[in-house]
């Protein structure tokens, strides 16, 4: 494999056509995970994945997987489940949870990348108003469901979803998709596909299209109080 970049405090990264076919779009490595960094990163359309003892790894894959909210796809038993009315809503009232939640689930799995020094950094974002949750609760108030990542102007970077209770983590995807279109957020970043998100409405794009889309999006202004929802899932058909 070609020798990876090595990023050091203060250094760029390099032009994302630089990155790597195989692995697809490991681009560099190193360099930290601090809010400057992690800022810088998303406007580009690079993400960090890696699993410890590695260090940061920084990718930017090639097709992309994005979501449209107006593509989204409610099935009709994901629409049923929304009837119900089963599941309460909130945004951000439990960041560190979803995020260790994500992370268990996949520890149980297929590993995680998740870590201490990664649920740090990002509730450092949170802290500053660029990293969001949606979480889904039961009837007993227990969190079930959710999802999040980092706000740019019109765009979402999902990170993670995690889903405890049947269909959790597709009503807290629907939920963000009506965040999104009451805030105008052109675009919900899924990173790589998968059949899951397929399925809710999810396709690739190239990459160059990908980052045009972001320089189009990512320093315009939005309204910050869109980060709010109904109190129960009914409420958003």
């Amino acid at each position: 494999m070609p020798s990876i970049p090595q990023l050091h405090e203060g250094s760029a990264f390099p032009p994302t056509a630089q990155a790597l076919q195989w692995p697809n779009g490991l681009l560099a490595m190193g360099g930290g995970l601090s809010c400057a960094r992690l800022l810088d990163a998303y406007s580009r359309g690079i993400f960090p994945w890696y699993e410890a003892p590695q260090p940061v790894l920084w990718w930017t894959p090639d097709p992309r997987s994005v979501l449209f909210p107006d593509a989204l796809h409610i099935s009709r038993s994901l629409r049923k489940t929304l009837r119900s009315n089963r599941f309460r809503l909130a945004v951000d009232s439990h960041f560190g949870a979803v995020m260790r939640a994500c992370a268990d689930v996949r520890r149980d799995t297929v590993g995680t990348w998740i870590d201490e020094d990664m649920v740090t950094a990002y509730e450092e974002l949170h802290a500053l108003g660029f990293a969001h949750a949606v979480e889904v609760f039961d009837d007993n108030g227990a969190l079930v469901g959710g999802l999040y990542g980092v706000s740019l102007g019109r765009v979402f970077f999902g990170e993670s979803m995690f889903s405890r209770a049947t269909d959790a983590s597709k009503v807290a995807l629907v939920a963000l998709v009506d965040i999104a279109k009451r805030g105008d957020i052109q675009l919900i970043d899924c990173q790589v596909e998968n059949p899951h998100l397929n399925s809710l409405g999810a396709t690739n794009i190239n990459r160059l299209d990908f980052e045009q889309c972001l320089e189009q999006n990512v320093s315009v202004a939005i309204e910050r109080d869109i980060w709010h929802l109904p109190a129960t899932c009914g409420d958003l058909l």
